[in-house]
């Protein structure tokens, strides 16, 4: 098979350096790294360009576009699907090789994005996500009206008590599920609960945890409130996503855990900003307002104690395609660029589990790859505009290509 050559600046994250040489691809795997630039056949030019792994977004909803409950109403189910393409899409653009959606995407989806039948980021999926009756995760609105999705590859996850969470586990397992996403408090987008509501018991939590790691499969927490945050560390929980009321004695423990943190910020302010010009439903828009105000402050502690932070955007609730804005947060709670890389490669790649094959610049790695304009060492922010993103290669196949194939 004919050899694909990147010549340009490597960026080497374990030495916050760069060097120029060139990285060799055969197939889909990364071949050889080398310091010496190559002349061979398919090279691209890269020159005065930084290279660097793909990047991971640990919390996406690929399927979804603003989570608006009253557009369940009229759209059809195809349309979800028909719209991820253009979402896939986005995200690959923005230099987004691999995610783990948080919910909604089934089976199916993964398998057309593993067997290439469109363009699309590598997919890890939780099916959906595992809520209590009247939770987050519960569509059923006041009124008595259920606008759940619903369909064969995507069960229902509403679930109460031992024996019912212990079976909905399973269900979601059977239906493919690479990770299980737990809805242990309420949330923004919610009819039915406000934010730091505590959702599932500590004994609910730890079945559902000991089910999923029975599978050889990781654990993933919807969880803004304090209460229901220490509940999933006590339970064994493997990330918590949001961690909005997080205080620095449970941010010492999930340290101490090894337990990682997802606090995607761009949605957060995001929310905030559309809640105060009334663009999102008035049931969600105090607690947008109200979460904001505490979560980069919380955030900027747990990061203090030493959590290991992830990028996660929880695009779908905000629009695709502008993931790396969430960098620009990280680099402003006091992270350094080369950490902020760290978070949304390897460290991410650990995280979910496939650290043996994406998530950085190595022989026998799966060659998930970006050339990028400016060095991101100096200027971490510059990755925010999906124009700066200039190639990027998944699995070995390019995706998108501003530059010249000699």
């Amino acid at each position: 098979m004919e050899k694909l050559i990147i010549n340009g600046e490597i960026i080497d994250l374990k030495a916050n350096d760069h060097y120029r040489g060139s990285v060799s691809i055969k197939g889909n795997i990364i071949e050889s790294i080398s310091h010496q630039r190559k002349n061979e056949f398919n090279i691209i030019n890269a020159d005065d360009y930084f290279i660097l792994p793909g990047f991971i977004d640990a919390h996406v909803h690929i399927m979804e576009r603003g989570f608006k409950l009253e557009d369940r109403i009229e759209t059809p189910l195809s349309l979800y699907f028909y719209n991820a393409i253009d979402n896939m899409r986005r995200t690959l653009n923005a230099g987004i090789t691999t995610i783990r959606d948080a919910g909604m995407a089934d089976f199916g989806v993964k398998l057309a994005s593993q067997n290439g039948i469109i363009p699309a980021p590598r997919i890890q999926i939780s099916v959906t996500p595992l809520s209590i009756t009247g939770g987050h995760f519960d569509f059923h609105m006041k009124s008595g009206l259920d606008i759940e999705l619903k369909y064969p590859g995507l069960p229902s996850g509403i679930c109460d008590g031992p024996s019912e969470v212990r079976k909905k586990t399973r269900e979601v397992l059977r239906a493919g599920a690479d990770v299980i996403k737990i809805m242990a408090t309420g949330g923004v987008m919610s009819v039915n609960d406000k934010p730091d509501d505590t959702q599932f018991t500590k004994k609910e939590l730890k079945i559902i945890v000991e089910e999923a790691h029975f599978k050889g499969k990781k654990t993933m927490a919807h969880a803004h409130g304090l209460e229901g945050i220490k509940n999933c560390i006590k339970a064994g929980i493997d990330s918590i996503e949001h961690g909005t009321y997080i205080d620095k004695k449970t941010a010492a423990e999930m340290r101490d855990k090894g337990i990682y943190l997802v606090p995607t910020f761009f949605v957060t302010a995001e929310l905030a900003r559309k809640a105060k010009k009334s663009e999102i439903p008035g049931y969600t828009r105090k607690d947008a307002i109200e979460i904001a105000k505490v979560h980069r402050e919380n955030i900027e502690a747990a990061y203090e104690e030493g959590v290991q932070l992830l990028m996660g955007t929880d695009s779908g609730v905000i629009d695709h395609g502008q993931n790396l804005k969430e960098l620009s947060y990280l680099y402003d709670i006091g992270m350094e660029p080369a950490e902020i890389l760290e978070s949304a490669t390897l460290k991410a790649a650990e995280c979910i589990g496939w650290d043996d094959r994406i998530g950085s610049l190595d022989k026998g790695k799966l060659a998930d790859i970006l050339v990028v304009k400016e060095n991101p060492l100096e200027n971490i922010k510059s990755l925010a505009d999906p124009d700066n993103i200039l190639l990027v290669v998944k699995d070995g196949k390019i995706l998108k290509n501003l530059l010249e194939i000699l």
